[in-house]
């Protein structure tokens, strides 16, 4: 194998490790006491006798390879404040939700609760199994408010109007948990917790955070 060879197998190589390490997981966490609860962040503490499994979960490979060819603003708010919708099935509501993450262009990620496991890991994460729910960063809205959403996904810095390339696809949809996951090694690295955003300096005046203004009249706090 010539060196011209070897360069680009080490590359592709490199893409594919970099896609495994930056999907997320739905983490399953039995403590010593035997009770089970959901998470999407690892553990910070492992020493107490934890047992955690991954599932796979949130974004996968596929779906931040499909930030790709987002233009730089959208797939910057893409990458900061991902989106995150979970459907079931004979959902109107879920429907609903669907149709206005497309309408507005917002690149999203789609898990579908039909299993039994899907529906122990969406327990665990929402505290209770109705649906739809949509994640926008390390927000967690229960249920479908067209109002609400925007205004959520306004105050995260979407776009109002579809501002996707021609052609874009966005990933297929997939099981909440996938059968078969492997265990979460106990020298797993936690998450970090979400940092919060820089107040924006281009504007005259900027408004405290939390404050109801023009561009984010709820005032929400990402």
């Amino acid at each position: 194998m010539d060196r011209t060879h070897t360069i680009a197998l080490v590359a592709a190589l490199s893409a594919l490790l970099a896609g495994a390490v930056q999907a997320q997981a739905v983490y399953r966490i039995e403590g010593p006491d035997g009770r089970v609860t959901f998470s999407d962040r690892a553990p910070k503490d492992l020493s107490q006798g934890a047992k955690v499994s991954a599932h796979e979960g949130a974004q996968t490979g596929a779906d931040l390879h499909a930030n790709d060819a987002l233009p730089f603003a959208l797939r910057q708010t893409a990458t900061r404040y991902p989106v995150v919708l979970y459907t079931g099935k004979d959902c109107s509501p879920c429907v609903n939700g669907r149709n206005l993450l497309i309408s507005r262009g917002i690149p999203f990620a789609e898990r579908t609760v039909t299993s039994n496991e899907d529906i122990e890991a969406l327990q665990g994460l929402a505290g209770d199994t109705s649906l739809p729910v949509i994640t926008i960063g390390s927000q967690r809205i229960k249920g479908f408010s067209d109002t609400e959403w925007s205004q959520y996904l306004d105050a995260a810095g979407y776009p109002r109007t579809s501002e996707l390339p021609a052609g874009y696809q966005r990933s297929a949809s997939a099981p909440l948990v996938v059968r078969g996951t492997p265990v979460v090694p106990s020298n797993v690295v936690p998450q970090p917790e979400p940092r919060q955003p820089h107040a924006r300096t281009t504007a005259p005046a900027t408004p405290a955070p939390g404050t109801p203004n023009p561009s984010n009249p709820a005032g929400i706090i990402f």
